[in-house]
């Protein structure tokens, strides 16, 4: 491979870290050398990286010597313990996992609002929830133009956000009940909790485990992320947020139903904020009612965008407005927001080769 920087997928055989190689592989970053690592057992299987034959090696503190970018896709547990090892051998890592989102000494980034946020960087910088990423891609360019002083989100999650064996899982579920057959649920709505239900044909209003404030942590995130992106603060009251996050039995692509009351009630209106979000990076318009054109998950998959429509006026309330969001959860909420953050650290000069 041509000179450049050696960089390490952590993760690289699960469901993000396939998609963190095919998006490296897509991206502007000279790459020198890719080392792909997990754990032991995924050890020795080959991957490949543009064409050539890589082997998966078992991620080890020695496994960072002489590798200068991580991207991170291999869980929180596993991120605080290696990636602090990687800092020390000179790496910077991005990781998505939520190990350091809210740690105030690690930048949380969506390239396309808070670059900047790049610069204060010490060695790791935190990738968003997927849910929250796409959701500050659409809101952006409303705030820059009319200011945002509330936000009501409701998600509808896609099952791949809790990984590949859950995506799985829906897929078993599925095929059962069309069989005839139990479901059997192992995962949903979260691994970690006492009680488990089929998300085939059904909806789960929880995400993560729930908080003894009665929110679910996957809520909990999208509120204090959203502000620490937007604010510079997670415990800031300059905008109020506030979330119902609900996992759907759709493989790909989450969706979001959006509230917003802006600042500026005079200026806003449909019109002008169908053209802020069409003239915004990462952004796409999809928003023609006449002809029934909107956002859906099937669509957005395999794409980088975020799409926006459905963008209407809250009849009852003046300066607030409704708007519906999708965006492929392993892309743009995961490998592609991981590996555009390494771009933009190379090209601002924020990482050198070791």
């Amino acid at each position: 491979m041509s000179e450049g920087f050696e960089v390490a997928i952590l993760g690289a055989t699960g469901a993000v870290g396939t998609r963190l190689i095919q998006q490296l592989e897509q991206s502007t970053i000279p790459v020198s050398k890719v080392r792909l690592l997990a754990s032991s057992r995924s050890a020795g299987k080959t991957l490949q990286f543009k064409g050539q034959d890589v082997t998966v090696e078992e991620a080890k503190p020695e496994s960072f010597e002489g590798v200068d970018i991580v991207l991170a896709s291999a869980g929180g547990g596993v991120s605080k313990k290696l990636l602090p090892e990687a800092v020390k051998r000179g790496a910077v890592c991005v990781d998505n996992t939520s190990a350091f989102r809210m740690d105030p000494d690690v930048p949380l980034v969506v390239p396309e609002v808070n670059e900047k946020a790049l610069y204060n960087h010490h060695g790791i910088i935190a990738n968003p929830n997927c849910s929250t990423i796409q959701m500050m891609v659409a809101l952006e360019p409303i705030r820059k133009e009319f200011g945002l002083k509330q936000i009501i989100v409701s998600t509808y999650q896609a099952a791949s956000g809790a990984g590949q064996s859950a995506l799985n899982e829906l897929k078993q579920e599925a095929q059962d009940f069309l069989d005839g057959k139990e479901m059997k649920a192992d995962i949903f709505p979260t691994k970690g909790d006492k009680k488990h239900y089929p998300l085939a044909f059904n909806l789960l209003p929880q995400i993560d485990v729930l908080e003894d404030n009665l929110y679910s942590h996957e809520e909990w995130k999208m509120i204090h992320e959203t502000k620490k992106i937007m604010l510079d603060d997670m415990d800031s009251t300059d905008i109020k947020v506030t979330a119902t996050c609900v996992r759907v039995p759709v493989p790909i692509s989450h969706g979001e139903s959006i509230w917003i009351d802006t600042v500026d009630h005079d200026a806003a209106s449909v019109e002008k904020i169908r053209e802020a979000v069409k003239n915004f990076p990462g952004a796409v318009l999809e928003d023609d009612p006449e002809h029934q054109v909107y956002p859906q998950p099937i669509n957005a998959t395999g794409k980088r965008e975020t799409f926006v429509g459905r963008i209407r006026p809250d009849l009852e309330n003046k300066g607030a407005f409704n708007l519906w969001v999708v965006s492929d959860n392993l892309l743009k909420g995961a490998a592609w927001n991981t590996v555009q953050i390494a771009e933009h650290l190379v090209k601002d000069d924020l990482v050198h080769v070791n």
